[in-house]
């Protein structure tokens, strides 16, 4: 029996120290949870994941490259489409070079017709051989003028068929940059939603990231309150660590609700009376040891 209450109270001092060794509540303006920009990064594209070289709680950078998609169909359709616009462009035709003939055999034609008018001039030549010239002079010119136009046809069909071409190439560039997974974030990956091998679809979630750097709290505020904030205002942010004395962060209101709620059931008030509260997001810089989820007391 002795032994028994030995240990009995060997527990109550046990606990005692716990109870001690905890963060004694502060007096606070509001409480809220601690919360990070969160990214959910899913597949753009159909088909098999090639790789996801990633694992949860890794670092990425912005735009960073992590994984890609199976997209051999997607470039070969490209390497088809730039095929068909080289033997496009070869058809078209080189106005000035095959109309060089027929320009050189006017400009002799009006050589010799300023020739014979000359000789008409003189009454060394006839009325008809200045007529005969001009007249194949007419026809020459209306023969370029048609060849030149149909050759303007040609190559305008042909660029209207290449222009066309060049739409479909960019969007099968389009879409093998979407078969590139990559992190639109700067931030530390929270969870991973699939393995290379899988077969995955447009729209299925691939991993998560969040901004750990810059954090925030949800905190809420009776109306009396919500007086005294406006946007930009410092106030001061305790977290519930687990410590003593816990460390103060400076934080900054990004945020104030412009609509009442009732107070979520989660979260204490200064006046545990107030039923309509405002909800206000307050920034703060995390130095390593802000996690997410973990409560915060407010001190305006």
């Amino acid at each position: 029996m002795k032994r028994i209450v030995t240990n009995t109270a060997a527990i109550a001092a046990a606990a005692a120290a716990l109870v001690s060794c905890r963060m004694k509540t502060p007096d606070f303006d509001a409480c809220g949870q601690i919360n990070a920009t969160e990214v959910t990064v899913s597949a753009e594209s159909n088909g098999r994941l090639i790789s996801l070289d990633i694992e949860e709680g890794d670092k990425l950078a912005g735009n960073q490259y992590v994984g890609c998609i199976d997209s051999v169909q997607t470039y070969l359709k490209k390497e088809e489409l730039i095929s068909r616009k080289e033997s496009a462009l070869v058809k078209k035709v080189d106005i000035e070079c095959q109309t060089e003939a027929q320009y050189a055999r006017l400009a002799n034609l009006e050589t010799d017709l300023k020739r014979f008018r000359d000789l008409l001039a003189k009454d060394a030549g006839t009325r008809k051989q200045v007529d005969d010239i001009e007249a194949e002079i007419a026809v020459l010119k209306g023969q370029i003028a048609a060849a030149e136009q149909n050759y303007r046809q040609n190559n305008e069909n042909i660029d209207s068929e290449t222009n066309t071409i060049d739409v479909q190439i960019a969007q099968t560039e389009d879409m093998l940059e979407k078969c590139r997974i990559k992190s639109p974030i700067a931030g530390t990956v929270l969870t991973k939603y699939a393995e290379a091998g899988e077969m995955v679809t447009t729209g299925k979630p691939l991993f998560k990231v969040a901004d750990m750097d810059d954090l925030y709290v949800r905190a809420y505020f009776t109306t009396a309150q919500l007086s005294k904030l406006k946007l930009g205002d410092s106030v001061t942010v305790i977290p519930d660590d687990g410590t003593r004395e816990p460390d103060r962060y400076e934080g900054k209101v990004t945020w104030i609700s412009d609509e009442a709620e009732f107070t979520p059931k989660n979260i204490q008030t200064r006046d545990e009376r107030a039923d309509l509260v405002y909800a206000v997001k307050i920034a703060v810089r995390n130095d390593g040891r802000l996690k997410l989820g973990m409560y915060a007391y407010i001190v305006l």
